[in-house]
């Protein structure tokens, strides 16, 4: 061959090489998207099935297992015989009202209790969060980050072959310094950690300030572990912050999709959409439902269907 075509041709597998470089980074980064949901019948919806959906969670009373242990083990037995991977999360028990002169932390002691019994009951299930959205003022964990520590280092302790969303929080106004509290007293090494993060704030308001905070706090992989486009919310107190609109959650939805996602580079690992069908019209202050209540899809619904790649 001569000199000039050898020089084109290796310029050309250059090329080429380089190119593969700079795609192998994003394919790789790509996370990987699961949807949450309470109701084990979701698993059998056709258009649950339609998308492939792999990867599920579900967030229940730490203490479940001995209080509502056949609720819990329809949802699980349920995600499993559909042949999908549970998150689990635990959370305040079901006769606690936060906040209320009753919202206490639980010991460290009778979550211990709960847990290794959920470990006994379920060993084949390793994929846990000790508490779901921490540092919320609904959870007694929200001014108590050093509980939630707790119950990351007991997790850690009886549970060595787990994969441990270490703390799942909302992008609120107190992430920061509530993140700062209980790395002071979470065991495990910061570079290996998960994090998950509920960042309804950031995809619903098309911003990017809470997702970036986790970032900048925290060493480790995130994971989305409950997020969505939102058709409406209304708080406790019964104020509207996100009045009815399926076409707003659309876009939501595409900006997590498409923009969102990519913060941080490789660092935000999953997402895990919440939730499949609100309950029905009115009576649910919280809807971010792929489906409407009487089980049509909504727009959302074919976006995530155009991000099928990420279903793995």
């Amino acid at each position: 061959m001569p000199t000039t075509r050898r020089r084109q041709s290796f310029a050309c597998l250059l090329a080429a090489a380089i190119a593969l470089a700079v795609l192998a980074p994003s394919a790789v980064a790509a996370p990987i998207l699961g949807v949450g949901d309470q109701k084990p019948e979701t698993f059998q919806d056709p258009l649950f099935k339609q998308l492939g959906i792999k990867r599920t969670r579900v967030f229940t009373p730490y203490d479940s297992i001995f209080r509502d242990p056949a609720r819990l083990d329809q949802w699980i037995r349920s995600a499993q015989a559909a042949g999908l991977e549970p998150l689990i999360s635990f959370e305040k028990p079901a006769s606690m009202t936060c906040p209320g002169s009753g919202c206490r932390p639980v010991s460290p002691a009778a979550y211990e209790r709960a847990f290794k019994a959920f470990r006994a009951k379920y060993p084949e299930i390793r994929i846990i969060s000790p508490w779901n959205e921490a540092n919320s003022g609904t959870q007694p964990t929200g001014r108590n980050p050093r509980y939630a520590a707790l119950y990351n280092n007991i997790v850690r302790a009886n549970c060595r072959n787990c994969r441990i969303v270490a703390a799942d929080v909302l992008d609120i106004s107190n992430m920061r310094t509530w993140v700062r509290t209980f790395q002071r007293s979470a065991k495990g090494n910061p570079r290996l950690r998960i994090w998950g993060l509920h960042n309804y704030g950031d995809v619903n308001r098309f911003r990017t300030s809470g997702t970036r905070t986790l970032l900048s706090e925290t060493q480790g992989k995130i994971w989305l572990t409950e997020t969505g486009g939102l058709v409406t919310f209304r708080t406790a107190d019964g104020r509207t912050a996100f009045p009815p609109s399926e076409a707003r959650a659309a876009r939501a939805m595409t900006y997590l999709l498409s923009r969102l996602r990519r913060l941080g580079g490789s660092r935000i690992q999953r997402i895990y959409l919440y939730n499949w069908r609100p309950l029905a019209s009115g009576s649910d202050r919280f809807d971010a439902g792929l489906l409407r209540p009487d089980g049509a899809p909504r727009e959302v619904y074919s976006i995530v269907g155009r991000y099928r790649s990420l279903i793995r």
